[in-house]
This record gives C-alpha cells, sequence and structure tokens, in this order.
C-alpha cells in the first residue's frame, strides 16, 4: 500500500477534514488503487499519509462503512466491500453546504423515503426489524452520551430502504451517504434555536413512530410517520434559512 502512504497531504479548506478524507478514499476505491477485499492502511499509516488527527480518520471510516463501501472486522482491519458505482447520477457530498443545499436534500429525500417506509413496513423480515432496532438503539445511546449520532441515525434509514426489497432504494441511499443527515453539515439545533437535548430527543422520538409503524406491518402510518419526520425536519431548516436571509 506505498502508492497510499505517499499521497499528497489533504489542502486545509472549509470543508471538514473528514469528508475530505471520505473523498480521498472513495476515489482510491473508484480507481482501482483499492479493491474490493483489500484491507486499507491503519489508522496511524493513513493519519502520516494525510496529516490529521486520529479523530479525523476515525469519523471518515465511520462516513464510509455507513455508505457501505467498507466493513470493520474488529482486531483485523477495515476492508474494501464495494466500488461506488460511476454511474452519471451523483451528489457530491462536498457540494452540500448550504442552508439551501440540505433543504433540497430533504426535499428529494421526502419523494424517496415515504415510499420506502411504507414499503418497508409490508415486507420487512424479522432479523431487518432487528438491525433497525439495532441502529436505533445505536442512535439512543449516542444521544445519550452527546456523541456523533450521524453513522447511526444513517443506518437507521439505510435499514428501511433495504428492507424495501428494491435494490433501487438502496442503491441512491447508499449513493447518498452520511451527507444526507442534516448534522453532518449544519448544527440544525442551534439553527432551530432549540436546546441540543430537546431537539434530539424530539429526533428520537420521530424515529420510534416510524419503527413502530413498521414493526406493525402498518404502511400508511410508516409512510406518514417518515413524512412527518423529514417535514418537520425541513421545516425547521427552511424557517432558520428565512431568518438567515432576513437578517442578511
Amino acid at each position: 500500500m506505498e502508492n497510499l502512504i505517499d499521497t499528497p497531504r489533504l489542502p486545509r479548506k472549509r470543508r471538514s477534514l473528514a469528508q475530505e478524507l471520505v473523498t480521498v478514499l472513495t476515489e482510491q476505491i473508484r480507481d482501482g488503487l483499492l479493491k474490493r477485499g483489500d484491507k486499507l492502511p491503519t489508522e496511524s499509516a493513513i493519519m502520516e499519509a494525510h496529516g490529521v488527527s486520529r479523530t479525523v480518520v476515525r469519523e471518515a471510516i465511520s462516513r464510509l462503512q455507513a455508505a457501505g463501501q467498507v466493513e470493520t472486522r474488529h482486531g483485523i482491519g477495515t476492508f474494501v466491500l464495494d466500488t461506488p458505482s460511476p454511474s452519471g447520477f451523483r451528489i457530491d457530498p462536498a457540494t452540500v453546504v448550504t442552508l439551501r443545499d440540505v433543504l433540497a436534500i430533504l426535499e428529494f429525500r421526502i419523494s424517496l423515503e415515504v415510499e420506502s417506509a411504507g414499503l418497508a413496513a409490508q415486507r420487512r423480515s424479522a432479523e431487518q426489524l432487528a438491525a433497525m432496532r439495532a441502529a436505533l438503539d445505536a442512535l439512543n445511546e449516542s444521544v445519550a452520551h452527546a456523541s456523533d449520532a450521524v453513522a447511526s441515525d444513517f443506518q437507521f434509514h439505510l435499514q428501511i430502504a433495504l428492507s424495501t426489497g428494491n435494490r433501487y432504494f438502496t442503491d441512491i441511499m447508499t449513493h447518498l451517504g452520511t451527507s444526507i443527515i442534516p448534522r453532518t453539515r449544519l448544527n440544525s439545533a442551534r439553527l432551530a434555536h432549540d436546546d441540543q437535548q430537546h431537539y434530539m430527543n424530539r429526533l428520537s422520538r420521530e424515529h420510534e413512530e416510524i419503527y413502530d409503524a413498521i414493526a406493525r406491518q402498518d404502511s400508511d402510518a410508516a409512510r406518514a410517520a417518515m413524512r412527518l419526520h423529514l417535514t418537520n425536519s425541513r421545516e425547521r431548516l427552511r424557517q432558520a434559512h428565512e431568518e438567515a436571509q432576513a437578517q442578511g
């Protein structure tokens, strides 16, 4: 893996260093420098190659895991799972940087995930429901300890897409990756003038309502709960966007 160690160090830009590292590693997978089954360099090697901290490396790996591109086998290492699709459809996470961008992504998610939730309620298996529950438990644990909840939040939504049995839902969600979660781009609670804990508790309740409807195999309730969840997120951010424009 010497060619990875010699990669030029990442430039310091306004975009997060973690996302910069995700972009570099994704390109190496797409270009064949890292192939399916290959083991990623160690955390220390990546830190040295790109001049970033261990925290940045771990966040980048977490995002790649959430996008289904790598998996970590404890005690062994992190391995490449798949090559990103070279298709023409592409949303570059690095371009989702403003409130307007995030609002546009949320509008797209409403059209996609409302039906995804309805189909998941009809088609989910007991194992898939258990995977949703595990993702929610991990999300609630992250909220309780004020740690990064983005990966588990995304996993919950990805598990719903997987439960549709329609690979196109899964492909689009995997392509979007954790960039679809507004908290990766914005401090949503601050923008919504809300206490962070109160904000996260409200999101947790919305997620639980989606899960409960899917568990009951109530398609209409699942669609309604998902629409409410995403519409609430959009409206909170839309109001913040309007306020920011008025102040500008």
